[in-house]
């Protein structure tokens, strides 16, 4: 099992979004993002699916995971018809930021809905407030995605890596 890099983007300075496109055969995407940091503090970070290179914010997201706190005990969280995938609040903060993997399904099917599981991990200038989740999304549109969009909920993202991978062998 390999994977073979689709498309990448490194944020040197402010951007509102980062998108990623590329998704054009049957085979499962992998999305990576690492030292991810907002203009403002305490900003969540959204993902959305793309069709035709354009974000989708249609109320047709619905997700669930295990938020996983160093802080406290861990929780689940359940939330459909979403407008987007919220990645949660992060700050401004000597090393706070935000990374990632999202394993993507079925997304160049025009029949079938998309579907994702994650991981991420927020860290935070406190290192008690270290928070990671575990879990997974479907957009519940039956047409081909073609990849994935990144955004602040408010204002710019000022630093990140973002790379798109296409899984290859068995």
């Amino acid at each position: 099992m390999g994977l073979v890099q689709v498309a990448t983007e490194t944020v040197t300075s402010a951007v509102a979004s980062v998108t990623l496109t590329g998704i054009d055969s049957d085979d499962v995407y992998m999305v990576a993002y690492n030292n991810v940091a907002p203009a403002n503090d305490n900003i969540g970070l959204y993902a959305y699916i793309t069709k035709s290179g354009t974000k989708q914010t249609d109320s047709n997201y619905d997700l669930a995971h295990k938020n996983m706190p160093v802080y406290t005990s861990f929780s689940n969280t359940g939330n459909p018809n979403e407008a987007k995938l919220n990645l949660g609040n992060f700050g401004t903060g000597t090393s706070e930021t935000h990374q990632g993997i999202y394993y993507l399904y079925n997304f160049n099917s025009a029949s079938e809905y998309s579907f994702i599981t994650y991981e991420y991990l927020k860290m935070m200038a406190d290192p008690n407030n270290l928070y990671g989740n575990m879990g997974g999304a479907v957009h519940t549109v039956a047409s081909a995605s073609d990849g994935m969009c990144f955004a602040g909920a408010s204002g710019n993202l000022t630093s990140g890596t973002f790379t798109l991978y296409r899984q290859v062998g068995s």
